[in-house]
């Protein structure tokens, strides 16, 4: 049996709004597919991304550069650009995928009551799940690999600049989903690149359970207006290290070069630095030169500005006010020095996006106090924001990071994506 991505056909419906149909038929079939079938599906796409990595790059190179030639921002050039270690990680967190724990079927909580039913919880897919992707065609096989894993369908819209890299992969990932057993149609990809087939998509709240967008402001804006299904949003994150008057100053440098320049232009890269006023004197010198050496662009408050331009080799500027409020998603970074620990979470409180949050310092009181006021989807003390993913989690992959409180927060793997339905054993009680 071999699998095709369903073709647009002449048809005043739209490509969307079919595709999600055909994505809720074959999930509905998912229950008679087993987790051996499921694990095999991705094992099975992780060695076809590797066996045709030369096709995927053919596809990719021209995309990279025509997005270059259209003045695309280099972070999003980042994101786009895969080469052959790109492509052996993605085909190695998707085998991560395959070795999870089942989610599916587990049942929890289950106790049982006076009269002496039993009564708990089995995990079940969501069902359908679509996501609207900006510039990074590993989103595809990602938000796919846990979607498959969790037992549900998806329905996948590109961005128009990596448009043609992810359409190749989901055209490995819908083959290799149907070779293991796995219902024709389960993986959905939208041809089309015509904005109307993102509103079509967003009205088909009858036949979508979850939409997960991911990209920048303005997509994720219009998804939550627009929407008329669930959405768990995020990814937008505005992250802050803090560095405490008991840091070890050392230690707070080596997690500030991490989080900022390791791959700034990720959501999960530190964007405002703030300094504790009693170690600003050693510590913004120290930093300022270490970050100017990697070629970071300081933004710094008037009691930061000197400090920094006392340090060799670096870039700085005065910060203006709306600085604290930008993703940089470049060799950027806001500083500003604070009084004490009140001010620190209080700009936060300010200026977060409930993304990333990190503290350094040897004090335990700081460290909790940070833990619990700090309003974030992750919060960190003594290590770099960068960790937020869900690999690094454990996660195997993740659908996207929700900076939200409901449904899911943080990094989202297998669990966000099911639900539980209640499961209620007897032996002949009534009520």
């Amino acid at each position: 049996m071999t699998s095709t991505i369903s073709r647009p056909q002449d048809t005043a419906e739209s490509e969307a709004t079919r595709k999600a149909a055909l994505a809720r038929a074959a999930s509905r079939r998912m229950s008679a597919v087993t987790s051996d079938q499921r694990n095999d599906a991705l094992r099975r796409i992780a060695d076809a991304i590797e066996a045709e990595t030369p096709r995927i790059l053919a596809v990719n190179g021209p995309e990279v550069e025509r997005g270059r030639a259209n003045g695309i921002m280099a972070a999003f050039i980042d994101r786009m650009e895969l080469n052959e270690a790109r492509l052996k990680a993605i085909a190695n967190d998707t085998r991560a995928v395959a070795a999870l724990p089942d989610p599916i079927g587990v049942i929890e909580e289950m106790v049982t009551r006076p009269n002496g039913l039993q009564i708990g919880r089995m995990r079940v897919p969501l069902g359908v799940i679509a996501t609207i992707y900006e510039s990074r065609p590993n989103v595809t096989v990602d938000i796919a690999a846990v979607c498959l894993k969790s037992g549900n369908g998806v329905v996948l819209r590109s961005g128009t600049d990596a448009h043609a890299t992810s359409a190749v992969f989901a055209e490995i990932i819908a083959r290799e989903a149907v070779a293991a057993g796995l219902p024709d149609g389960i993986v959905q990809f939208i041809e089309s690149t015509d904005r109307e087939e993102v509103g079509a998509l967003l009205k088909a709240g009858a036949l979508v359970d979850l939409m997960v967008p991911r990209g920048g402001a303005d997509l994720i804006r219009r998804v939550q207006q627009e929407a008329t299904m669930p959405v768990v949003a995020g990814g937008i994150g505005v992250c802050h290290t803090f560095v405490d008057e008991d840091a070890s100053l050392d230690m707070a440098r080596d997690i500030v070069i991490n989080a900022k320049t390791v791959r700034p232009s990720v959501c999960n890269a530190m964007d405002t630095l703030l300094v504790h006023a009693a170690v600003a004197e050693r510590f913004v010198p120290m930093i300022a030169e270490a970050l100017g050496a990697k070629g970071v662009t300081l933004h710094a408050d008037a009691r930061a500005l000197p400090l920094a331009q006392s340090a060799r080799g670096v870039d700085v500027v005065p910060v203006r006010d709306e600085d604290y409020d930008r993703e940089w998603l470049s060799l950027d970074c806001s500083v500003r020095i604070v009084d004490t620990l009140d001010d620190a979470l209080g700009h936060i409180e300010v200026h977060g996006s409930g993304h990333s949050e990190a503290i350094v310092t040897d004090s335990w009181a700081a460290s909790q106090r940070f833990l619990r006021d700090a309003d974030a989807a992750a919060v960190f003390v003594n290590a770099s924001t960068y960790f937020n993913d869900g690999a690094q989690f454990g996660l195997g992959v993740e659908v996207g990071i929700s900076t939200q409180k409901m449904h899911a927060r943080g990094p989202m793997g297998l669990k966000e994506l099911t639900s539980y339905k209640w499961i209620v054993l007897g032996n002949g009680q009534t009520r």
